[in-house]
């Protein structure tokens, strides 16, 4: 028989972990299996539940509160799903009860199994969807108003049209053109480029 771990993760070292230990503590009662994480389910880059990935083995149950508690990446966690499916390592969610039945049919677990990875990858999917829609949605909003979507513009110094001109005649060099307007030689490009860009886009705009 498989070992019995826990999982309980918040997402801030300020955060009470008790109310998910005192939960998980009856179906695990050895504290050093109790693994706990304070830290954002932004990823999974987390010390603790990195070792319970690796020290977890054919046979192994983990137990935790909700799914969430793996991470908010809808597709991640679908991903940890069938990592630990591929390891023989059987994951119970307290708030899943069909994740609770207590079998020992490979075939009914890999059924569970089965069906959380693809809701997880469908529900991914979905979110996906949402967000390019919404992104697609607010460039064309932005695009009605006239607005400029990206990085904001970077602003030109006083004088630039001047000197810009002086240099582009080849009246100054660069270097000079840096020391008139006070830019370091990677912001004096970056105008350049951009200046540049505005006024092809003036002129396409005009032909």
């Amino acid at each position: 028989m498989g070992r019995r771990f826990a999982y309980v993760r918040v997402s801030t070292r300020e955060q009470n972990t008790d109310r998910q230990t005192a939960e998980l503590r009856q179906y695990v009662d050895n504290e050093q299996c109790i693994i706990i994480d304070k830290a954002s389910g932004k990823d999974f880059n987390r010390p603790n539940y990195q070792a319970l990935r690796q020290l977890s083995t054919a046979g192994d149950t983990i137990y935790i509160k909700s799914l969430d508690r793996l991470g908010r990446n809808k597709e991640a966690i679908k991903n940890e799903l069938a990592y630990f499916k591929n390891k023989s390592v059987r994951i119970r969610c307290l708030d899943l009860p069909t994740t609770m039945i207590d079998t020992d049919n490979d075939l009914i677990l890999d059924t569970i199994t089965n069906i959380l990875i693809e809701v997880y990858g469908m529900i991914a999917e979905q979110e996906r969807r949402n967000i390019r829609q919404r992104q697609q949605e607010g460039i064309e909003q932005a695009k009605a108003h006239g607005r400029h979507l990206g990085r904001p513009r970077a602003a030109y110094p006083a004088q630039w049209d001047e000197v810009y001109s002086q240099w582009q005649a080849k009246d100054i060099t660069a270097l000079k053109a840096m020391e008139l307007l006070g830019l370091k030689r990677s912001t004096f490009y970056k105008l350049v480029k951009q200046y540049q860009q505005e006024h092809q886009q003036e002129q396409t705009h005009h032909e």
